[in-house]
């Protein structure tokens, strides 16, 4: 009798922790508010792609917060990584009330965080040093800049989130010289391409520049997506393409996002890459309302 409740425990037991094991790794993707003209910083259509390509991934739950910050407060519960495409500067959603206070709790438990296109932007101070902890830079008004341009993404760093990703170019609001930590501990570069000195003459977006310290940096390589491992466990990566919402059409662009989120949630990311294609009628889909 002793010999069969030990083994009906040892069952139990595995049971509960085969459930454990089975429970999905949920990703919070923080859409921003409806921003720019019609097919730029589609923050909500953005997220809405990535979400039904990451729920093709065993293994994990995505979900979708719509203009702005969760409003219910227990949003945050459970949830692997969270991600923020959304305007930034002094509007950024992270950096309203207590909202700093809630993401360096989650990063201390290990939490990943990653920031896309203008969401990679906060002012220097507290906000500033907050996104170095968590992703290891970010970008600095007038210190790095906003150039409309074409990458030619040709090599990458042996890492999990380059899986399956070929080299590519596209045009978009690219930004570069990120405010990165100074020992640059746990920064890999993931994408890094070389401005052409044209680029670095500018105009830039906004303001239009040039600044004498981009344009005293030709030939140098540029990073506009890097990622960090923190000494907590956790782990971030920042990423500044994203301004032009056809781009999510493009495969490497898209992967290397797909693949870096996954890689912040801590979930084994495929030997290809998240392979994911989404259908040109589908970029068309869930746009904001905007004025032309």
């Amino acid at each position: 009798m002793k010999i069969l409740s030990v083994l009906v425990a040892a069952l139990l037991l595995g049971s509960a922790t085969g459930s454990v094991a089975a429970q999905p790794a949920r990703i919070l993707l923080i859409a921003g508010k409806p921003s720019h003209g019609p097919g730029d910083h589609e923050f909500r259509a953005g997220m809405l792609l990535i979400q039904k390509s990451l729920s093709q991934v065993p293994g994990i739950e995505p979900l979708v917060a719509s203009n702005g910050w969760p409003t219910n407060p227990r949003a945050f519960d459970g949830i692997a990584a969270v991600a923020i495409y959304a305007d930034g500067g002094t509007g950024h959603p992270a950096i309203q009330e207590d909202r700093m206070t809630i993401l360096n709790a989650l990063a201390k438990k290990g939490t990943g965080l990653g920031f896309m296109h203008y969401g990679v932007e906060v002012p220097k101070g507290d906000p500033g040093a907050a996104m170095q902890e968590w992703v290891g830079g970010y970008y600095e008004h007038q210190f790095s800049c906003n150039p409309m341009w074409s990458p030619e993404f040709v090599t990458f760093p042996t890492h999990p989130i380059t899986r399956g990703v070929k080299p590519f170019s596209i045009r978009d609001e690219w930004y570069f010289n990120m405010r990165f930590r100074e020992d640059m501990a746990g920064i890999t570069p993931i994408l890094v391409a070389r401005p052409s000195d044209q680029v670095r003459d500018g105009p830039y977006v906004w303001p239009q520049g040039p600044y004498p310290h981009i344009q005293a940096a030709k030939g140098r390589d540029e990073v506009m997506m890097w990622v960090r491992e923190r000494p907590d466990g956790g782990r971030g990566f920042g990423f500044t393409g994203g301004h032009f919402h056809r781009n999510w059409g493009q495969p490497d662009f898209r992967k290397v996002v797909l693949n870096a989120l996954l890689w912040i949630a801590k979930v084994e990311i495929p030997t290809q890459g998240v392979e994911a294609t989404v259908p040109t009628d589908e970029l068309a889909m869930n746009l904001d309302p905007k004025k032309k």
